[in-house]
């Protein structure tokens, strides 16, 4: 059956936040250029796509993938089947669908929905949001037409520099502040104290989670209230340490409202968040994560914290360094003015535009 608008669109990509938000946002920006544009989103089972995307208002579907583990593992086992069963799978999700054009965003389930796409005749445009490219993009880039990139420094390792577009990360269009008073009552905080937001990415960080709690009671004795994604794995061992001055949530689907809410964010490191925090001018402390590879998150906050545009801790370092950052930071408001201020440049506003520019652009190509 063939597509009623020639504006079809399959997109790939997720795992984590930092995978699926950008892709997100390039739907919604199609969605605002070409109304009757028809997209499907296509992810892994019981992931974060799985219950995000169809709360966006699009059509899901789900394959059989996982990661290939880095470390000895009995589901490494299964990867050739997985792999296999995948690309069929894709094969007979594109035929259906009938997409003009697939957007990869990255992660291992956009691997054999991409490759599918593209065999059956797809235009493919690939994001990377890391300065670092993860493997699954750089398996892809002979099938790309277009890779929009967030860092400069992610062209060294892609082959074919033409194929390469300085777009920025998309940034999702409902993505907003909106008054801190109220923010802050709908989490059930007061307005007349500091808030600190913990997001250690839609996963979790171990080392964040481990350090808010070990200075939580320091925290709240001195007035600061806390908003703290957990991430879905570690809420169970943390939700037990929610106080009237600490909300505790596995994962905040209405980042605008927590924004909103802060006085100062806390987080990783990762390219999603940094352009949202950038994007929004917030007061952030970094703490990049030790296990990405080639130690980007390092380089991506260190890159803001050489332009007086964000505070750094290193993981190594949290534990006698949480404290007293966040306590000066929390209690300086010229110094968080400086970094608002600095933070805002690193912002690209347009990208999403940019990037749902071309994905429409390759539809109308015959």
């Amino acid at each position: 059956m063939k597509n009623r608008t020639p504006y079809s669109f399959v997109f790939a990509g997720g795992g984590t936040g930092g995978h699926l938000y950008p892709a997100l946002a390039v739907a919604q920006q199609i969605l605002l250029m070409k109304p009757e544009a028809e997209i499907l989103f296509v992810g892994a089972k019981n992931k974060i796509e799985e219950k995000v995307v169809p709360e966006y208002g699009f059509n899901f579907k789900s394959i059989w993938i996982s990661g290939f583990s880095r470390k000895l593992s009995l589901s490494n086992l299964l990867f050739p089947l997985k792999l296999l069963v995948s690309a069929i799978q894709s094969l007979m999700v594109n035929y259906k669908f009938k997409p003009r054009v697939a957007v990869g965003s990255g992660a291992y389930v956009s691997g054999p929905v991409i490759w599918a796409a593209s065999v059956l005749g797809s235009k493919v445009i690939l994001l990377e949001q890391n300065s670092y490219p993860g493997v699954t993009n750089r398996m892809l880039e002979k099938k790309a037409n277009e890779i929009h990139i967030t860092f400069e420094e992610s062209k060294k390792y892609f082959k074919d520099e033409s194929k390469l577009k300085l777009s920025g990360n998309p940034i999702r269009i409902n993505l907003k502040l909106s008054d801190k008073s109220e923010a802050r009552k709908n989490f059930g905080l007061s307005e007349l104290k500091k808030v600190l937001l913990i997001i250690g990415g839609s996963g979790g960080a171990g080392s964040i989670n481990l350090a808010v709690a070990e200075n939580l009671k320091q925290l709240v004795s001195n007035n600061i209230q806390i908003i703290w994604q957990t991430g879905q794995f570690y809420f169970e061992q943390y939700k037990g340490f929610s106080h009237e001055s600490v909300k505790i949530f596995p994962f905040i689907r209405d980042m605008s409202a927590a924004y909103s809410a802060a006085d100062i964010v806390l987080a990783r490191s990762g390219a999603t968040t940094i352009a949202e925090v950038s994007f929004l001018s917030l007061p952030a402390v970094f703490v990049p994560s030790a296990n990405v590879a080639a130690n980007h998150q390092y380089m991506n906050a260190k890159a803001l914290k050489v332009a007086n545009a964000a505070e750094l801790i290193e993981d190594k370092n949290l534990k006698d360094e949480f404290f007293p950052v966040v306590n000066e930071l929390i209690f300086n408001e010229v110094r968080q003015e400086i970094l608002k201020k600095n933070i805002s440049s690193f912002a690209k506003p347009s990208a999403a535009k940019i990037i749902a520019e071309s994905a429409i652009r390759f539809a109308e190509i015959i």
